[in-house]
């Protein structure tokens, strides 16, 4: 049985407790007036210098110095104009103020949003792939099938807080749920029929009840499996996990369009559910290997070789690539077909996001590509927890870059509110992780592969 560690228990509960307390602040600092914006814009443009010269406006007179009847109508004329210009100009200002502070507020919310959907992402990723490795029947995996177990405890509390995030923020995620946009947005009007807050929650409660119930009954039966005198739990557990597999194909995907996608209403890709499918699988994947690293150091997991190493560091490359193939097959065919309302999409990222945009491919790619080629690699723990965290904060930012634009547009940043989101979700993902994780014993011994696991080399 594993024993929770006081010190990493220690560590979780500061990691919440200093992550709230940066939420608390970035949302009391995010509450800006209108002449506060105003003031950071204008101290913004006098960084960049002057955009708009001061006009002169000068009658001209005659060789005889006298002002005539037309000369004077001429200067009342451009002076009405001049007015009309300025007044014009002031309410464009002030709609681009209120924008702005649209933005600066909206900020708080999706640094939460993200780092909780990551956390949750990586749970729901774990669980998929625990249901493949109980349908095919692997016989590499059942030594670290309690590993798996305990990660996806979190998901349940995790979707949750999820979607009660994205209930409480509302229209600073979500324009649809703004009534005044929708009225005036025909493109929203015409998806009403499925983007209306009830439809919403439904959905989402259907896609947590079928996971969690998964996630439950494969539990049930892989503890009852241990006392066991026949394969009959095994067997229950091997149907349901081919059935939720179908569940979670649909389910995934549409909890990405609804989660993520939605939040730029306008834009669409047939290829997204399978995207965010690929981030959320590998991403879970590397926190099962990062977790077994950890165990193996305190002493866990002796049954646990370096050939389970290789093979899940394997499944690290391989959805890395995969990921790759999606990612750039979605970009390349959007931005090659040039219809407006879909390569904005691309074009508000490469111009405002340059740095995470790009950046996300060398880490989720680039890195894992030449890190873990060489087999050799695949084995050396510290080489694989290199590779590891670089993927895990290349996904997080890929997950950044999907939500920010449509929410904060070029607002965005890493600081305070996305730091100590990460922080707060992280804790709480070690406390209920590593609880869950001494509730039964590390190892599967009635799973009937398990004799075949432990003796795995390759």
């Amino acid at each position: 049985m594993y024993t929770f560690s006081n010190r990493l228990k220690v560590f979780a509960i500061v990691l919440v407790v200093l992550g709230a307390i940066g939420v608390a602040s970035g949302f009391m600092n995010s509450h800006k007036s209108l002449e506060d914006v105003k003031v950071i814009l204008a101290e913004e443009a006098s960084h960049h210098g002057p955009e708009h010269a001061d006009a002169t406006h000068e009658v001209v007179k005659g060789d005889s110095h006298e002002v005539t009847e037309d000369s004077l109508k001429a200067a009342e004329d451009s002076h009405e104009h001049a007015d009309s210009a300025n007044a014009s100009a002031d309410h464009n200002d002030d709609e681009h103020a209120e924008h702005v502070l649209h933005q600066i507020h909206n900020r708080q919310y999706a640094a939460l949003y993200v780092a909780a959907f990551f956390f949750m992402m990586i749970s729901l990723g774990v669980l998929a792939f625990y249901a493949v490795q109980y349908a095919a029947q692997a016989g590499w995996s059942p030594v670290i099938f309690r590993v798996m177990e305990a990660i996806t405890y979190y998901l349940l509390p995790g979707a949750l807080i999820v979607l009660g995030i994205a209930l409480w923020a509302g229209p600073h995620l979500f324009v649809w749920m703004d009534p005044e946009v929708v009225a005036h947005d025909e493109l929203i009007q015409n998806k009403a029929s499925w983007l209306n807050k009830p439809w919403f929650i439904i959905r989402a409660l259907i896609f947590i009840g079928g996971w969690s119930f998964y996630r439950w009954i494969s539990r049930k039966y892989s503890i009852a499996q241990d006392t066991a005198e026949d394969n009959s739990n095994f067997k229950k557990g091997f149907r349901w996990s081919a059935g939720f597999l179908v569940f979670y194909i649909y389910t995934s995907s549409m909890m990405s369009w609804d989660w993520i996608m939605s939040v730029d209403p306008h834009w669409f890709s047939t290829l997204f559910g399978w995207y965010v499918f690929a981030s959320m699988f590998v991403s879970g994947i590397t926190v099962i290997a990062l977790m077994i690293i950890y165990l193996k150091s305190r002493g866990y997991l002796e049954f646990v070789n370096d050939s389970h190493l290789h093979d899940l560091a394997k499944f690290m490359f391989g959805i890395s690539i995969f990921w790759t193939y999606l990612w750039f097959s979605q970009f390349m065919l959007i931005w090659y077909s040039n219809i407006p309302e879909e390569v904005t999409y691309f074009v508000t990222r490469i111009e405002d996001y340059k740095l995470p945009f790009f950046g996300m491919v060398v880490m989720n790619f680039v890195f894992p590509l030449l890190i873990l080629m060489n087999s050799d690699y695949k084995r050396i723990p510290w080489f694989v927890v290199m590779a590891g965290i670089v993927i895990l904060c290349g996904h997080y930012i890929d997950v950044f870059n999907m939500i920010m634009p449509a929410t904060v547009g070029d607002r965005w940043s890493i600081g305070i509110p996305e730091i100590s989101s990460v922080m707060l979700f992280g804790g709480l993902f070690l406390l209920l992780v590593f609880y869950a994780l001494t509730k039964a014993p590390l190892l599967a011994k009635g799973n009937p592969f398990t004799k075949e696991s432990e003796q795995f080399h390759y």
